[in-house]
């Protein structure tokens, strides 16, 4: 499997060589270091863990220091793969991937922070003539009639925050890679804003 970290930074349109226009996003693809090799003997099970973005080290804890051999990163993760010959210290660059190939991308979307029922689920709102007063995007009634014995049913559609979740979008296809400037272009939308850390990877058939 390959993988690597990128960070989203905006959408775009591109044209293929029998010029069809495309939607795609563009990735920021610096590369990252290999910085710990799990295996099953020591951890239990196989995994890489690499960091991108080197940090001041006046911003890094001692234990970060120790485990990252004297360095700090922005931004670490973990890809849970077969380990094979990656050594720790490897760097792994935006050229792992070549146009066609089939991705997967992981990144958290948009936070919205808390939202009622009609911009969260969907729900049309209340009628809107004589003697509707104040409650045009309510809820209405969440229990009673006896209906499971007058409670709440659990599951009940309500107003709860909005978005900043995992989201994982399978079946991406590499649009291009500009391999010299760290770029990387993905047909189509990946999860979240501008800036988040998408986590790329690709199943090796």
């Amino acid at each position: 499997m390959k993988f690597t970290l990128t960070e989203k930074l905006h959408m775009t349109q591109a044209y293929d060589d029998a010029g069809n226009v495309h939607a795609v996003t563009v990735l920021r693809a610096p590369g990252v270091v290999v910085t710990d090799v799990r295996t099953k003997d020591k951890n239990g099970y196989e995994g890489v863990q690499v960091a991108m973005d080197e940090q001041k080290l006046e911003r890094v804890a001692k234990p970060e220091l120790g485990a990252f051999a004297g360095k700090g990163y922005k931004t670490v993760r973990e890809f849970r793969t077969s380990v094979g010959d990656i050594q720790k210290g490897a760097s792994i660059k935006a050229d792992i991937f070549q146009a066609g190939d089939v991705v997967t991308a992981s990144g958290l979307t948009k936070a919205k922070g808390f939202q009622g029922v009609v911009k969260l689920h969907g729900f049309k709102g209340g009628w809107d003539q004589h003697g509707q007063k104040h409650s045009h995007r309510e809820l209405g009634s969440i229990g009673g009639g006896g209906r499971a014995g007058g409670r709440v049913v659990r599951g009940k559609k309500m107003p709860a925050r909005m978005g900043g979740k995992r989201v994982t979008v399978k079946n991406l296809n590499i649009f291009a890679v500009d391999a010299e400037k760290g770029f990387i272009l993905v047909s189509g939308a990946v999860p979240g804003r501008r800036g988040t850390i998408i986590e790329l990877r690709s199943i090796d058939k």
